[in-house]
C-alpha cells in the first residue's frame, strides 16, 4: 500500500507523525503527500482557527488527487474537534492522540461501515503510551518524546483540552530509549514535550527535568543531550549550573516569553513579569555566556496598543536572547483570548511581527558575529547548502553553520574553524585529524 503522511504544527506533531511511520514502514512504501497514494494521512494542529482550516484544505487535496484513496486525520485538531472533522467531505476516519494501534488497523482495515471516530477522553489519561522515535525529516538528531500534556492555563492556549494534563515517561524508560537511540548511531537527542518544564511532577517518587538531565548526562551513553522549549519558571539554578558544568548537555535554552510587556502577559495568564525575565535572562547569560538563547513571542494580542508594542521591542531588544520564533496572534475559538476586545487588524499585526522579526535577526547576527576566529564541534546534517556545496549542522551551542572541507559523514561530529557568517549561517572550515594533531603539537 502507498501510504503519503503529512504534518501540521509543532515538534511533538512531527515526532507523532515519525513514530507513525515506524509502525507502518515495514508492510507499506511511503510516497510524498502530493503524490498519489492509497492512503494519506493528516496529522493535524489546531492551535489556530487557520490551522483548523488549513487541514480541511490538505483533506480536499488529497482527494482531488486520489479520488479512491482513504483519508485518516489524526492529532490535536482530530481530538479536540473530532465530529466536526468527520464532517469534512473526504474524511474517513478520524483518530485522536495515543490510538496509534488503531490508527494503523484502520490504515489496513477494508471495512468502511465501521465507527468512524476512534477518541479518547485525553483529561483522563495517565502517563505516556507512545514510546520510540525516528529523526525527523532533514535531521539527524533524535527526538525523544519524555512529557504529554500541560497543566497551564493561557487564555490563547487549547493544547491543554487537547492534549490533556501534563504526565511524564518514567525515567528507566527514558534512559532506555536513550541507550537504543545511542546503540543505533544518534549522537544528539533532543528531548521534548508538549511542557518539558513540568517532567516528573507527576511521577511517584516526584522528580524534575534537572535530576533526569543529570542522570542522562552521567550515562555517558550519547553525546549530546538537547533540550527543547522551557517555560520562564522552570529554569532553576540546578539545570543552569549543570549545563555550565557538562561536556553532555547543549548550551542552548529556549525560554518563552510569549509577550515583552506586563498587562499583555497578564491577559495571556502567564506566571511571571517582564522583570523576571529579564533577571532569568541575565542570570542565565553570566552563567552560561556562549550558549544560545531563544524564545517564542506573540504579537498582535487582543488590546495591545502601539505603545505596549513599541515598549515590547524595546524590551526584548535589550535582553541577551540570540534569536526569536515570532508569531502575530491568530485566535483559536475555545480559548479565553477569542472573546478578549480590541482586536488588533490583521495589517498591523504582520507589520509588528516583522518588526520583530528584524529585531531576532539582527540579534542573531550579532550573536553569531562574536565566534568568528574559534574552533567549534559541529554535528553534521543531512542537507547540503545549495549555493557552496558545503555540509550543513549546528555546533553545540545551536548555531547553524556551513562546513566546507573534508568528505563528512552525516551524524559525525567534527572541529570547524569559524571564518564567517553569511544568509543567517555560520560558516566555516573543517579540520582534518591530521590537522589538529599538528596544532597540538605546535602549541604543546
Amino acid at each position: 500500500m502507498r501510504i503519503a503522511v503529512t504534518t501540521l504544527g509543532c515538534k511533538i506533531n512531527q515526532y507523532d507523525s515519525a513514530v507513525i511511520r515506524s509502525r507502518l514502514e515495514e508492510k507499506h512504501f511511503f510516497v510524498p503527500f502530493d503524490e498519489q497514494a492509497d492512503c494519506y494521512i493528516i496529522n493535524t494542529c489546531t492551535v489556530t482557527d487557520r490551522a483548523d482550516w488549513e487541514a480541511r484544505q490538505l483533506v480536499r487535496r488529497a482527494k482531488r488527487r486520489s479520488p479512491s484513496s482513504k483519508v485518516l486525520l489524526t492529532g490535536c485538531y482530530a481530538q479536540v474537534s473530532p465530529a466536526e472533522v468527520a464532517r469534512v467531505p473526504g474524511v474517513d476516519f478520524v483518530v485522536g492522540l495515543n490510538r496509534l494501534d488503531d490508527l494503523v488497523r484502520l490504515v489496513e482495515t477494508t471495512d468502511f461501515n465501521s465507527s468512524r471516530i476512534h477518541v479518547s477522553d485525553v483529561q483522563r489519561q495517565r502517563g505516556v503510551p507512545v514510546l520510540g522515535t525516528r529523526a525527523l525529516p532533514g535531521h539527524t538528531r533524535a527526538f525523544l518524546k519524555i512529557q504529554e500534556g500541560c497543566n497551564y492555563t493561557c487564555t490563547y492556549c487549547i493544547i491543554p483540552a487537547a492534549r490533556g494534563l501534563s504526565r511524564s515517561v518514567a525515567p528507566r524508560d527514558v534512559l532506555n530509549q536513550v541507550r537504543l537511540l545511542a546503540d543505533a548511531g544518534y549522537a544528539e537527542i533532543v528531548l521534548t514535550g508538549i511542557h518539558l518544564g513540568g517532567y516528573g511532577q507527576d511521577l511517584s517518587p516526584k522528580m524534575d527535568l534537572t535530576a533526569l538531565v543529570e542522570m542522562l548526562g552521567d550515562s555517558s551513553l550519547v553525546r549530546r543531550i538537547r533540550l527543547s522549549s522551557l517555560d520562564p519558571r522552570e529554569v532553576p539554578d540546578r539545570l543552569l549550573d549543570l549545563i555550565a558544568l557538562s561536556e553532555v548537555i547543549c548550551p542552548h535554552l529556549h525560554v518563552c516569553a510569549q509577550a515583552g510587556e506586563d498587562t499583555i502577559l497578564k491577559q495571556m495568564r502567564r506566571n511571571y513579569d517582564t522583570a523576571y525575565y529579564r533577571e532569568l535572562l541575565s542570570k542565565t547569560r553570566e552563567r552560561l555566556p556562549d550558549a544560545a538563547l531563544g524564545s517564542d513571542i506573540i504579537v498582535g494580542f487582543p488590546g495591545e496598543s502601539d505603545e505596549q508594542f513599541e515598549s515590547s521591542l524595546t524590551y526584548f531588544a535589550s535582553l541577551p536572547l540570540t534569536y526569536f520564533h515570532v508569531f502575530p496572534y491568530s485566535a483559536r475559538r475555545g480559548t479565553a483570548a477569542s472573546i478578549l476586545p480590541d482586536p488588533v487588524p490583521i495589517p498591523i499585526k504582520k507589520a509588528r511581527a516583522q518588526r520583530m522579526r528584524q529585531l531576532g535577526v539582527q540579534k542573531k547576527e550579532q550573536f553569531c558575529q562574536t565566534f568568528r576566529g574559534r574552533r567549534m564541534p559541529v554535528l553534521i546534517e543531512e542537507k547540503i547548502d545549495r549555493g557552496s556545496g558545503g555540509r550543513r549542522g549546528f555546533t553545540r551551542n545551536y548555531l547553524p553553520i556551513i562546513v566546507s572541507g573534508g568528505n563528512h559523514r552525516v551524524n559525525e561530529e567534527v572541529d570547524v574553524q569559524i571564518d564567517g557568517f553569511a544568509g543567517g549561517c555560520l560558516t566555516g572550515a573543517a579540520i582534518c585529524p591530521g590537522e589538529r594533531e599538528d596544532r597540538s603539537r605546535a602549541g604543546a
